[in-house]
Order: C-alpha cells, then structure tokens, then sequence
C-alpha cells in the first residue's frame, strides 16, 4: 500500500517483484525529495523554486546520457536506463510541485484535476512503465486511480493542508464552496454544518466514482501488479467509507485505516 506522506507511491510492497523494488526507490527517492523542496521547511518560494530547478536539470542531464554526480540523481540514471523509463512523468510531478509552491486555491474541478494530472498520474505512468504495462487504456484508467487516490487525500486533509504556508492551501474547488455555502472561515473554525456535510458528500462521491472508473484496470492486468491495484484501489474506496462514517468531520477524526480496515481491503480485493 502507499506509504504516508507521499500517498500515492507503493513503496517496496510485498506484492511487488524484488527485482522492481531499487527502481521504485530510486523514482520515490526523487519524487519525495523534490515534494519535500516544494513543501518542507522555511525555504522561501524563490528558493524552492530554485531547488525544484536543480531536479530539473538532472532530469536534462539523465536525457542526454549523463549520471549527475549527486546519489538520488544518480540512482535514477541508472533505472532510467535499465528499464527505458519515460522522464516526461517525472518532469510532470516537478511541474506539479512548482505549482504547489505558488498556487494555493484552485478556482474549479477542471483546475484541480489538471494539478492531479501532474501530482499523481505519472506515479501510475512509471510504475506501468516498470511492469512493461503501458498503452492506451491501461494509462486511462491507471490516470483515474491515481487521481482518485489524490483527491482523497485532499478530503482527508483539509486541516492539514489549511496549516501549509502563510495563506494556507485550499483543495477544494472555490466553485462548490460557493455552491454548497462554504466559506474559508468555515473551514478554519473546522465548522461542522449540514453545509459542510453535503459538500463532502458531493465530493466523496466523485472521487469514488473516478476511482471505479479505473478499477478495470486492476482486473486487466494480472499477477502482483493486479493485486498491488486491488488493494490500493480498495485502500481509497476504504478511507472514503471512513470519512462517510466519521460524519465528514475530517477536521478532528482524520481518518485512518486499522487492522480491521485491511482485512476488509483484501476480502473485497479478493472479490473482484
């Protein structure tokens, strides 16, 4: 299952070939310290923005053959060969940071799936890539899961992303807050009304919608990928039931999966 702080990454699973395991290390290894540049810290955005353009720069050099001299750099360059890995995802993920370091509200649905396209997507584009899985309809759906995948970890985290930076970052789109009634001020006081209620009701269920829409995906391909994808699809379509059951109050019962919850996750991934 994915690991905690970058969420949409299956990180050395138990499920996955041995041989898979130092090229997913390598991609997270780059993934996560260029997030951690973006959103860790007291940089201030000029500098982030330069720090993101050192990634930049060793995806360049990694195109033109060379081995960049620093470890998580170099450690990519050689995956990148052995497996032919597209840098195009990578380049995307880096876009997507720099955005989160200048961008803290997304006027519409529209806008933030365009950020998921970029933040998540290409995690299911390399890890395709590994398993020698990519074409057309396996992209399409890999692209809904993962973006499902980040859309419920914005549900989920609401407060926490309200606390990043001076301004905060706000994830849901401006357009269903006005819809359903919602103003900033009430999710800084994490206010819990039928307003809000509906609201997360609304988007809950379109991140779900988006997640079984690339569960095919999951059926398709077979062996340990196939399972891997049951489990992280089910994993999402779990947390979305804990947020249902918690009342939509994400702000003081972020929710979390247990013991009980895994057991769950692998009955049903059974079941598909």
């Amino acid at each position: 299952m994915p690991v905690d702080h970058y969420e949409n990454f299956p990180v050395a699973s138990i499920l996955m070939p041995r041989r898979l395991v130092p090229a997913v290390e390598a991609i997270y290894a780059f993934a996560r310290g260029a997030d951690d540049v973006a959103d860790e810290g007291d940089a201030t955005p000029a500098e982030r923005l330069a720090g993101l353009a050192e990634y930049a720069a060793a995806l360049d050099a990694i195109e033109r053959g060379d081995t960049p001299a620093r470890p998580v750099f170099a450690r990519l360059a050689t995956v990148a060969r052995e497996f032919d890995l597209p840098l195009q995802p990578l380049r995307d993920l880096l876009s997507a940071f720099r955005q989160d370091v200048v961008t803290t509200r997304y006027p519409d649905y529209a806008a933030l799936l365009d950020y998921c396209r970029r933040s998540a997507d290409p995690v299911g584009h390399l890890m395709l890539a590994l398993y020698g899985a990519v074409d057309e309809r396996n992209l399409a759906d890999s692209h809904a899961i993962c973006s499902a995948l980040q859309l419920i970890n914005f549900w989920q985290d609401v407060a926490i992303d309200l606390a990043k930076g001076d301004a905060g970052r706000i994830y849901l789109p401006l357009e269903d807050l006005a819809r359903f009634g919602v103003g900033e001020h009430d999710l800084r006081s994490g206010a819990d009304t039928p307003a809000w209620r509906a609201l997360m009701a609304f988007e809950v269920e379109r991140a779900r919608a988006l997640m079984l829409q690339g569960a095919p995906l999951a059926r398709r391909l077979p062996g340990r990928i196939g399972w891997e994808l049951r489990l992280i699809v089910q994993g999402g379509l779990r947390i979305l039931e804990r947020i249902e059951h918690a009342g939509y109050d994400v702000f003081r019962r972020r929710p979390k999966l247990g013991k009980l919850d895994y057991l769950v996750m692998l009955a049903r991934a059974v079941r598909m």
